[in-house]
């Protein structure tokens, strides 16, 4: 596709690109391995919810790991929080531990949707693409494991950066390892929020809702920014942008 306007696209991972294998992003595959499986769903929803929203509290206050030692570290205390919250669950400090160890090491903790499996070695040949992730350094070997970390020219992670969007730096980090200007990116995530802060900088974005209701609604009563439900339809908005490029230079 050459000629076109848009040379890279900056990609958000979760929730775009994949999402936790087991539904919840603190349920690592293994979990049930260390929490009794029917004690846990015995107790109410909103303790449940609550005990991960403390824990998460902690872990969100953490804008600075640079590894996955130090990832470990702290979703220990992060299990450790989260126990405390539910002694229902009577997690010794093995068990604890474990948790932890599966959370950050477990290479499969996230599954890749499947228009991404079909689009994206696509989209890599046309464009030069980045991750862009509010995330930990145990993000970049999933991408490993499952194939796709070569399609990506930059992987930038919010905890390596000390930043999350939508601060510039994280945007900027990506245009920086792509040598391409604002203008000629574009930025695809599925926070309103962290779109508005790309088009803040002139990048183009889109945002991607996978649920059918939201992506409706959004797309007939709030027109922020275009809305996609998956990447073919940032295949079919990417041939909208060079289509208008063309007709501009008639």
């Amino acid at each position: 596709m050459p000629g076109h306007a848009i040379k890279a696209l900056l990609i958000d991972s979760g929730r775009v690109l994949n999402g936790p294998a087991s539904g919840h992003w603190f349920i690592s595959p293994k979990f049930y391995t260390y929490v009794d499986r029917k004690t846990f769903q015995s107790i109410s929803s909103s303790k449940r919810q609550n005990a991960f929203h403390h824990a998460s509290q902690y872990i969100s206050q953490q804008p600075l790991i640079q590894n996955e030692e130090e990832e470990y570290t702290h979703f220990v205390h992060f299990y450790s929080l989260f126990s405390q919250s539910l002694p229902e669950l009577d997690l010794d400090e093995m068990k604890v531990h474990a948790l932890a160890e599966d959370l950050v090491y477990n290479r499969k903790k996230y599954a890749f949707f499947n228009d991404v499996l079909q689009c994206l070695p696509e989209l890599s040949k046309s464009f030069k693409l980045a991750v862009v992730s509010d995330a930990w350094p145990s993000l970049e070997p999933v991408f490993v494991e499952a194939g796709m970390r070569d399609y990506f020219s930059s992987f930038i992670i919010s905890s390596k950066v000390g930043v999350t969007k939508p601060n510039p730096l994280m945007y900027q980090s990506a245009l920086e390892e792509l040598g391409i200007k604002p203008e000629e990116s574009l930025f695809i995530d599925d926070s309103l929020q962290n779109c508005e802060g790309a088009e803040q900088l002139g990048i183009r974005s889109l945002r991607m809702l996978r649920d059918w209701r939201m992506y409706t609604y959004r797309k007939l009563f709030k027109k922020e920014v275009p809305v996609v439900r998956d990447f073919y339809g940032v295949m079919k908005r990417l041939n909208e942008i060079e289509k208008a490029e063309r007709k501009k230079k008639l």
